[in-house]
């Protein structure tokens, strides 16, 4: 690669694909605010991702870190690898078993007592080119003993996120049945109360200071929906995406 590409730059620093010290593809996130206050927020951030990746290492879907440059600041820059393939919200096509597929690795990072605590963003989710998901962006991030509290109501809440993409992704608007209203994953008392209180506050003042925040890509309900092609594992699928780009949308 010539040269730096940036995918992501806003108040907390910029994310860029770049190559590592043997020339592969890899993403950079360079922790630095604009001011003080976002400065000391983009290192923590920084420094929760690297944590969450630490402790995740060797699972299949999720970044690997690489070793920096010796004249890059670990608090500061962080270097993983790329992970090619098309957020939720763009891709063309999606296996029938994606979102089982989805749900399967994000409890194998909650195994390792991890949370990923973003995954209402469609761009934190990718499908890679063979179809299987992978997830990005693990700067919110938590590790946990597994037996905390804490860490059963947040794992909850990132497999209710992977029930809301199935059900939009379904084109369902609820659950049918008892059963399923049974074992849809429940709101939590904290994002009961982010969602009635704290959301609308947020969109306040990303409102008055648009550059903390870029727009978050969502599909819209209007479509284009994906083609649903044969389950992960199943009778040749030898080109189970189309995309029109691959990159590794990473926030």
């Amino acid at each position: 690669m010539e040269r730096d590409e940036v995918l992501k730059s806003d108040a907390f620093g910029r994310v860029e694909r770049t190559a590592d010290g043997a020339g592969r593809t890899a993403t950079r996130r360079t922790a630095r605010g604009r001011g003080p206050l976002f400065d000391l927020v983009a290192r923590l951030l920084l420094a929760r991702e690297r944590r969450a990746l630490e402790r995740l290492a060797g699972v299949d879907g999720v970044p690997r870190l690489l070793a920096g440059d010796s004249s890059d600041d670990p608090r500061r820059v962080l270097l993983r690898t790329f992970v090619p393939g098309e957020p939720l919200w763009a891709a063309t096509a999606l296996p029938s078993d994606f979102f089982e597929r989805l749900e399967d690795l994000v409890r194998e990072v909650h195994a390792r007592g991890v949370c990923h605590n973003d995954l209402h963003k469609e761009q934190n989710v990718l499908v890679r080119p063979d179809g299987r998901p992978a997830l990005i962006d693990f700067q919110l991030a938590s590790v946990h003993e597994r037996e905390s509290r804490r860490f059963r109501v947040r794992a909850a809440e990132d497999l209710r996120h992977v029930d809301k993409h199935r059900r939009r992704y379904l084109r369902r608007d609820g659950p049918k049945t008892a059963e399923e209203r049974a074992t849809r994953p429940p709101r939590s008392f904290l994002a009961a109360v982010w969602r009635r209180f704290g959301k609308p506050l947020y969109r306040g003042v990303v409102g008055l200071f648009p550059s903390l925040s870029e727009p978050e890509p969502r599909r819209p309900t209007s479509g284009p929906w994906p083609e649903w092609t044969a389950a992960l594992g199943e009778g040749s699928q030898s080109e189970p995406m189309r995309p029109e780009r691959k990159f590794d949308s990473s926030a």
